[in-house]
């Protein structure tokens, strides 16, 4: 088998047909950067609302991380329960998780409402402790997300895992039911179908170059034409660029790579997930894995930090691969069949964040937990926009640069911050 550098999620569904014949208007009332989970669910919400809204997307609808992700719909965020606690505070922390339980059933709605075809299903992740310490961290996690945040979840000790991954390589596991997994692409398509039909109006091919003042508004000045519009919503995630300089001196992309084998004999699937979960492992440069819903394996993980080129998704998959028969040496014989890279968004604090900067709105920052999160924050950007009440609590926590400022949103520390977390999984 052949194998194709192509993200095999964009084979099993059609993406809205746009007209290319339709002009771009010459003025609305929101226009909205991207046209992925944070774009779309934003333009669902503001023009269910009444509202004029453009959606300006530089390539093709889903085109960037939200149809290149393994499709994992997760609770929590990328800080830990203790961390959140820590930073801060209470009250906020269990704001925080509860919105991460809200944006899975926000997430459940929309697929509900629309009819989406996505494969959505509440199957739980598992996550699987890489060191015999980290099976002592998901301990106290467990006692913590019971005590603080009255969620539940349930620990595997490394004697029972065999009931939930058919890998012989950790050291017990942690089961959150709550989680669930879909088909990305399929799902970014049918949010684009709803926004559509709700009256939002999407283009294609129509990059943003910059943004200026206009009067008391913003003129986007794109490669089709130029745009005037009252309010601007950046929903561009690790894609964000010096179109919003601000907004990029605040994200850092981070390169993320997923292989697919072939589809699998179906008692091979079952001997290597037996419950069908969501998983990823406890390193800082993770692996996440899952089965596709036609039986394949998909392999993800930081093969490297750089953002994603032809050379880097041919490199990432031959480590993948390496990494995936590591874990499941019964695949040591199965093909892969696809290969590709995504780009995601990291804040400096690891945390998403929501608001208004230099006038524009934005929800940005997901960290690999965009699934749901984006969906969430981009409905909630609809009532930022026409007035409602602040999108708590990730409005209200600031949105940091770089220390001494040294990052003007090209991500030249990338190598030096894979050596760094490489060397902390070996050491922690």
């Amino acid at each position: 088998m052949t194998l194709r550098e192509s993200n095999y999620w964009l084979d099993t569904t059609a993406m809205p047909a746009l007209d290319w014949r339709e002009s771009l208007p010459e003025r609305c009332d929101v226009a909205v950067i991207g046209a992925g989970y944070t774009g779309l669910s934003a333009a669902l919400a503001l023009a269910r609302r009444g509202v004029q809204v453009v959606v300006l997307e530089a390539e093709s609808v889903g085109w960037g991380a939200s149809s290149r992700n393994g499709g994992m719909v997760l609770t929590g965020l990328k800080l830990g329960a203790h961390t959140l606690l820590q930073r801060y505070g209470r009250e906020r922390a269990r704001a925080m998780f509860a919105t991460s339980l809200t944006a899975i059933d926000c997430v459940e709605t929309l697929v509900r409402e629309g009819g989406i075809e996505c494969n959505f299903s509440r199957m739980g992740h598992l996550e699987v402790a890489y060191k015999p310490a980290h099976y002592s961290g998901f301990q106290d996690s467990a006692e913590t997300m019971a005590r603080e945040f009255g969620h539940t979840v349930r620990l595997v000790p490394a004697a029972g895992l065999g009931a939930e991954i058919g890998s012989a390589g950790y050291h017990g596991g942690l089961v959150d039911e709550v989680s669930g997994g879909l088909n990305p692409a399929r799902y970014v398509s049918g949010l684009a179908r709803m926004a559509q039909q709700a009256g939002a109006r999407l283009f294609e091919q129509a990059r943003v170059e910059r943004v200026t003042r206009a009067g008391g508004g913003y003129a986007l000045h794109t490669a089709r034409r130029l745009l005037l519009a009252e309010n601007v919503v950046v929903a561009t995630s690790g894609y964000t660029s010096q179109a919003t300089p601000a907004h990029a001196r605040r994200i850092v992309p981070i390169g993320s790579y997923i292989i697919a084998t072939e589809p699998l004999p179906a008692d091979l699937a079952r001997e290597l997930s037996p419950r069908n979960r969501m998983i990823f492992d406890s390193k800082n440069f993770l692996y996440y894995f899952r089965l596709t819903p036609d039986g394949r394996m998909l392999f993800g993980g930081r093969a490297g930090f750089k953002p994603e080129t032809p050379r880097t998704i041919l490199e990432s998959a031959g480590i993948l691969r390496r990494a995936m028969v590591r874990v499941y040496p019964q695949l040591a014989g199965a093909e892969v069949a696809y290969a590709w890279g995504g780009t995601l968004d990291f804040a400096f604090d690891l945390m998403p964040h929501a608001g208004r900067l230099d006038g524009l709105w934005f929800a940005l920052g997901y960290a690999g937990h965009g699934v749901a999160l984006a969906t969430y924050l981009g409905s909630t950007l609809a009532g930022l926009v026409l007035g409602d009440a602040p999108a708590r609590p990730f409005a209200e926590i600031a949105f940091p640069r770089a220390p001494l400022g040294l990052y003007d949103g090209r991500p030249w520390f990338l190598p030096f911050a894979e050596v760094w977390y490489k060397f902390l999984d070996l050491v922690t």
